[in-house]
C-alpha cells in the first residue's frame, strides 16, 4: 500500500515565511499535493493508496482520487502519522508500504515502477531526497520491517535502520521524487525544473530571480 501523510495544510511550509506568506505556503502546499496525487492516480495498476490526513482539502482530493482516506485525528507529526497507518497496514495483513510526502511535486511514475521493480523479497527500498539528508521514499516488506523517523536528516537513520534488519536495502536515486520544497532554494529549483506541474506555474508566477540556489544561502 503506498501512504502520503499530510499535516495540516493551513500551517504549511513555515520555512518558505520569508519569501511568501501563509496564504501563498498553503495554495503552494495545496498544488504540491494535487501533483503528488495525480502522479499516482495516472499511475496504472498501482497498489492501494491510503492519505493519511485530518486535513479538509487533502481528504477531498483522496477522494476526488478515489483514494482511501487514513484519519489522522492527532495530526502531531509526518513520523505519527505513518507509524498510526503502518499499524493499521500490519492489520489488514498487507504485504508492504511504501511511503511518499505530499510535496515531491515532480515525482514520475516510471519511478514508482521502478521501486516496486527493484524492490526486493524481503527488505526496503529508499530514495534519498536530492541534498542526501532526507527520505523521499521509503519501501519496507514486511510493511512494518522498521520504523519510519522523519526530519531534515532522516536518510542516515533510515538507511542504518534497514541495515539492521539484516535484510537487503536499496537505495535508489531518482530525480523526480529528489525534488522536495521546504526552503527557498527548493522553491526556486522548482520554478527552474522543466515541466509544466500546477505547483511549477504557481512557482513562475512569483518573483525568484533573487533566491539562491544553495540552501545554506
Amino acid at each position: 500500500m503506498i501512504l502520503v501523510p499530510v499535516k495540516n495544510l493551513g500551517n504549511a511550509k513555515q520555512r518558505l515565511a520569508s519569501v511568501l506568506d501563509q496564504t501563498a505556503r498553503t495554495e503552494l502546499a495545496q498544488a504540491m499535493l494535487s501533483d503528488v496525487l495525480e502522479a499516482l492516480g495516472n499511475w496504472p495498476n498501482r497498489p492501494e493508496v491510503g492519505i493519511v490526513t485530518s486535513d479538509p482539502f487533502a481528504m477531498e482530493l483522496a477522494r476526488r482520487f478515489d483514494f482511501e482516506v487514513i484519519t489522522d485525528s492527532v495530526n502531531r507529526s509526518e513520523t505519527d502519522a505513518i507509524e498510526m497507518s503502518t499499524a493499521v497496514c500490519v492489520a489488514r495483513g498487507v504485504d508492504s508500504t511504501l511511503v511518499i510526502p505530499g510535496d515531491i511535486p515532480l515525482i514520475q511514475a516510471w519511478e514508482l515502477e521502478e521501486i516496486l521493480e527493484i524492490a526486493p523479497e524481503e527488505g526496503s527500498v529508499l530514495v534519498p531526497a536530492g541534498d542526501g539528508r532526507g527520505t523521499n521514499a521509503a519501501f519496507r516488506r514486511p510493511a512494518a520491517l522498521f520504523p519510519l523517523r522523519f526530519g531534515n536528516d532522516s536518510f542516515k537513520p533510515h538507511l542504518a535502520a534497514a541495515q539492521a534488519t539484516g535484510k537487503r536495502c536499496v537505495v535508489l536515486p531518482l530525480p523526480g521524487i529528489a525534488l522536495d520544497v521546504d526552503n527557498p532554494a527548493d522553491l526556486r529549483r522548482l520554478a527552474e525544473a522543466p515541466g509544466e506541474a500546477r505547483s511549477q506555474r504557481m512557482a513562475r508566477q512569483w518573483d525568484l530571480g533573487d533566491l539562491p540556489l544553495a540552501a545554506n544561502e
